[in-house]
């Protein structure tokens, strides 16, 4: 019988080899999975060098000696940046752009194969999205975006889905009161989206009013990003926004299908009020004085 750490440890095994980490031809390009990987990252649009070291978490010497392969086979192209001498740009030479392109098909083909022949791939990708979101939890960004914007509206959506899923009766958002996005960005507030290695995993928004306070909507966390400390995360960086903004009182609401919520509020701090609006979905009401 496998323990914990024999089952770990068969996974990295099972990983390192799907994903070719051993391979010194990685899809058959002739380069390993080091030089392909800073080839994919310049060609996702990241350039600053000592960014592309810092996401693929690579030490300056290899980091070095990649991209000194990568210009010696004409695939990149390092500059000083226009903008500061002291920093170092990576772009991909025509010679590049059509080699990354062929590790996409190849990369794609390879996840295709992968999922159109298991039994169960929903069941499969949550999985994935449950390990990568646990294995990316300290490269974590948060961006304040706008509302409106697609990575905001697909958390937005998925949120819409769960409350739908778990509220008696379902949910419709046009029944609730769904804040302008007006009132979700500067000066009035903000909208912050939690995104790991290009997937958005959460997000909040701070809603701002004129009646003396400001209010949370839309915490939302993915599923496989639960039990790692993100809520607590967003609420932070929303009460910072709210301070920088000159917000001194917080409120929020909430329903009775979400108890982890309402616990979660009331360990940090939050204290129970009677209610303050007419929206028929919340059974609990917060507030928070900064």
């Amino acid at each position: 019988m496998l323990n914990d750490i024999s089952r770990f440890r068969r996974f990295s095994r099972a990983v390192t080899s799907e994903v070719g980490a051993l391979d010194t031809s990685f899809l058959g390009r002739g380069r390993p999975l080091g030089a392909a990987r800073v080839l994919n990252a310049i060609g996702q649009g990241r350039t600053d060098v000592a960014a592309i070291r810092a996401y693929l978490a690579l030490d300056s010497g290899l980091m070095s000696r990649l991209l000194r392969s990568l210009e010696e086979e004409k695939l990149i192209e390092l500059t000083a940046d226009p903008e500061d001498a002291r920093k170092r740009r990576a772009v991909l030479t025509p010679a590049g752009e059509a080699e990354f392109s062929v590790y996409e098909q190849l990369s794609n083909e390879r996840a295709e194969k992968l999922l159109g022949t298991h039994a169960h791939p929903q069941a499969l990708l949550e999985a994935m999205d449950l390990i990568a979101s646990a294995l990316d939890r300290n490269r974590w960004s948060f961006e304040e975006v706008d509302p409106r914007s697609q990575t905001a509206r697909y958390c937005l959506e998925e949120y819409y889905a769960e409350l739908d899923r778990r509220f008696e009766g379902g949910f419709q958002v046009s029944l609730s009161a769904d804040p302008d996005a007006e009132s979700m960005m500067r000066p009035k507030g903000v909208f912050f989206v939690t995104m790991s290695d290009g997937l958005p995993v959460g997000c909040v928004g701070l809603k701002g009013t004129d009646k003396g306070y400001a209010e949370i909507k839309r915490l939302w966390v993915s599923p496989a990003a639960r039990g790692l400390g993100l809520a607590r995360k967003l609420m932070a960086k929303t009460e910072e926004a709210a301070r920088e903004i000159g917000i001194k009182v917080l409120r929020l609401d909430t329903n009775k299908a979400l108890p982890e919520a309402v616990n979660f509020y009331r360990k940090e701090g939050w204290t129970e009020i009677d209610r303050f609006n007419d929206d028929p979905y919340p059974d609990f009401f917060f507030e928070k004085i900064l």
